[in-house]
């Protein structure tokens, strides 16, 4: 079974991970990393510059892909739409 993310067709069976994150500004520069949904709502406390929401897709074969989201109902939306496809 392949589900589809943002025009990119996956194979279900060839996901090793596949996550939502928020990319944050580290301080240095322009240097940014992600941070866990979880951890940006509890322990960030407003201290940290949100850059954008990602999801976050890493094959078997090591390839990694994200796909960027200004907002969280966008990151949200997208989630679902990974959801039904999976669910159907």
């Amino acid at each position: 079974m392949s589900i589809i993310i943002e025009n990119q067709e996956v194979e279900l069976s060839n996901i090793k991970q596949l996550y939502p994150a928020a990319i944050v500004k580290t301080g240095y520069q322009d240097e940014t990393t992600q941070v866990s949904l979880e951890w940006l709502e509890t322990e960030s406390k407003g201290q940290v510059e949100l850059v954008e929401f990602a999801i976050f897709l890493e094959l078997k074969d090591t390839s990694k892909y994200s796909f960027s989201y200004s907002t969280r109902e966008e990151l949200f939306e997208g989630i679902g739409k990974i959801q039904q496809q999976i669910n159907s």
